[in-house]
């Protein structure tokens, strides 16, 4: 026993001689690629990944809490920081493992430090803190929707500036990607996000009892539905369509649906609870009003843009991403926008869309290229539930007034 310390401490020299070894032989000369270990505990998945600076996912892992969150038919706060509290470690070390990478290999720890819930994000902060001042290592706050707007550039090289439009469960947003942390923010949602006004309609429609289904969060259900839906049948109102800024609304949609929920449960003689005869146009109808609604301020943003020359000329792009971003139905809505507009529309793959590990460390490799937001370890940093994205420019969006061409957003079925 009194072997082990003198035993840890040569096998971390064989890990570190490893590395140089290997970097030696593949760089030559060149200094080794850094590497970064990203930590996301924002909402309800607790994530972890290892990335070099080339971008590659050296090892990664995810805990979901879907499944616990789906029977208590939403994301309850204590729950969500339980289920971190007893994950982080083992998601964390299986990222390492995996990776073949020893902590004192790690140049930096990037973590999401805002926007999420309060105590998701506390549990992820006091852990990466910990873990900063045992091994030495800089840390990198992480502003959430930042990393979601960045990941598309580990995938493809997408050059600043890009119109980027984030869509969540739990956010929204239009803004201009100038920079790695340089955004001008052109319109936000006034009360709730797209992914959980379709989370509360599955909810309400009791969608979890539907055959197929039970193991699907809310949106997946209503999209999955949708694709043999009419919507047609239950035609709903686009909000703010008298509004001429790029802000969103999503509440009014929700209750536009409700109001006709209960008006089929009283026809069809059930309670609420039981499943309508109609779910899947109801679905249809509710994808094809949130997808509408998207569109036209996202086109708006881009008129925005194109008068204020704030996108190059040559191959403007918009950038899609947020967990929401996988609805398939929502991107060929926005795929008319962008082909009406000469924009080009580029989504990270789905796994990428929605929380996880590997964005942050993402966002890490980015800021650590330039040198932002990089802090010694012994720092004293907050989590921040609410935080704005870049600099507010929705006021100059809204007295732009710029009123929308008519453009047809039907898709077919």
């Amino acid at each position: 026993m009194t072997m082990f310390p003198t035993k840890v401490k040569i096998l971390h020299r064989l890990l570190q001689f490893r590395y140089t070894f290997w970097c030696s032989l593949s760089f030559g000369k060149a200094p080794c690629s850094r590497l970064v270990l990203g930590i996301e505990t924002s909402c309800d998945d607790t994530g972890a990944a290892v990335l070099d600076e080339t971008g590659e996912i050296l090892g990664e892992s995810l805990h979901s809490q879907k499944e616990v969150h789906l029977r208590t038919g939403g994301i309850i706060p204590t729950v969500a920081q339980q289920l971190h509290r007893e994950n982080i470690e083992r998601v964390v070390q299986e990222a390492l493992g995996r990776s073949n990478v020893d902590p004192s290999l790690l140049t930096a720890v990037a973590t999401t430090v805002k926007p999420g819930l309060a105590l998701s994000l506390g549990i992820g902060l006091d852990f990466s803190k910990r873990f900063v001042r045992q091994h030495n290592k800089p840390f990198i706050p992480i502003h959430h929707m930042e990393a979601h707007a960045l990941t598309v550039r580990m995938i493809q090289p997408v050059a600043f500036p890009f119109l980027v439009l984030l869509i969540s469960g739990g956010h929204s947003l239009l803004a201009v990607a100038r920079g790695v942390d340089d955004f001008l923010l052109l319109g936000h949602s006034l009360d709730e996000a797209p992914g959980d006004t379709l989370d509360k309609v599955a909810r309400r429609l009791s969608l979890i009892k539907h055959p197929q289904c039970s193991t699907l969060s809310g949106g997946q259900a209503i999209e999955l539905l949708a694709k043999t839906g009419d919507r047609t049948k239950f035609p709903l109102r686009t909000p703010m369509g008298q509004t001429n800024d790029c802000c969103f609304s999503f509440a009014g949609i929700q209750n536009q649906v409700t109001m006709v929920i209960k008006k089929k449960e009283a026809e069809e003689g059930i309670q609420q609870g039981m499943l309508l005869s109609c779910v899947n146009d109801i679905a249809a109808a509710t994808q094809h009003t949130v997808a509408s609604h998207l569109a036209k301020r996202t086109h708006r943003a881009i008129l925005f843009c194109k008068a204020n020359n704030l996108l190059p000329s040559s191959s403007p792009t918009l950038v899609l991403s947020g967990g929401v971003a996988s609805n398939q139905y929502i991107r060929k809505v926005l795929t008319i926008i962008t082909d009406t507009t000469g924009l080009r529309l580029i989504c990270p793959p789905a796994k990428f869309c929605t929380d996880n590990g590997v964005m942050i460390a993402w966002n890490g490799v980015e800021r650590l290229r330039e040198g932002k937001g990089i802090l010694p370890p012994d720092v004293d940093i907050r989590y921040e539930p609410r935080a704005q994205l870049g600099v507010d420019m929705t006021a100059e969006v809204k007295a732009a007034a710029i009123r929308l061409p008519s453009v047809n957003l039907k898709i077919p079925n």
